[in-house]
């Protein structure tokens, strides 16, 4: 979503020209992978108000990525987290994976609350080497959905004791705290913050 008005949420940075960038507001944190060097920071975000669509990309923020908090004060890469709700300026470049990953210039995170949602379902299949959970709600199968799980992702047992994926098994009820929005794709798929086993 480009707009220029927006441009008044950043400010001037000599590491890049908002006319090479693209800029995004209201996005949300699905993801983030840290390593050495750089941290991968998967976003939403809805560049279609009209068709309700979300866009996926990962951001490849490293030490040139200006990063600050809701107060206008530098933060590091490790402090962002799924469900945050940031404004972003990235590259125009893009990788052609899925999602595509671009250079992130600037991160304003203006929600540093994580938000999410909760679904209680029943699982289809545990997808180990994919690392997702099919579940169904309802026993309805519109109300199937891909949840994905990140390292981040936390999974307990019933007594909430964490647990690995491949602890989960078809047929287990759980309740999965996870991002608001969805892909269009059937099923929808969503991150996952929290799988909890429950009785």
């Amino acid at each position: 979503m480009e707009n220029s008005q927006n441009s008044q949420n950043f400010e001037p940075n000599n590491n890049f020209s908002f006319q090479d960038s693209i800029r995004v507001t209201d996005a949300v944190i699905q993801s983030v992978t840290a390593n050495r060097n750089e941290s991968l920071v998967t976003i939403s975000y809805n560049d279609c108000p009209a068709c309700r669509a979300q866009t996926q990309v990962t951001l490849v923020v490293n030490r040139t990525t200006d990063i600050r908090n809701e107060n206008g004060r530098n933060i590091p890469a490790r402090e962002l987290e799924p469900g945050m709700i940031i404004d972003a300026a990235f590259s125009r470049n893009m990788t052609r994976s899925i999602p595509p990953q671009a250079q992130a210039f600037q991160i304003r995170v203006k929600n540093s609350n994580p938000n999410f949602v909760t679904t209680v379902g029943r699982i289809l299949e545990v997808n180990t080497r994919g690392q997702f959970i099919l579940t169904i709600s309802n026993g309805n199968p519109a109300n199937t959905i891909r949840f994905n799980v990140t390292p981040e992702t936390r999974i307990l047992d019933p007594i909430g004791r964490s647990i690995s994926l491949s602890n989960l098994i078809p047929g287990l009820r759980v309740r999965v705290e996870h991002a608001i929005f969805m892909t269009l794709s059937l099923p929808p798929q969503t991150t996952a913050f929290t799988i909890r086993v429950i009785r």
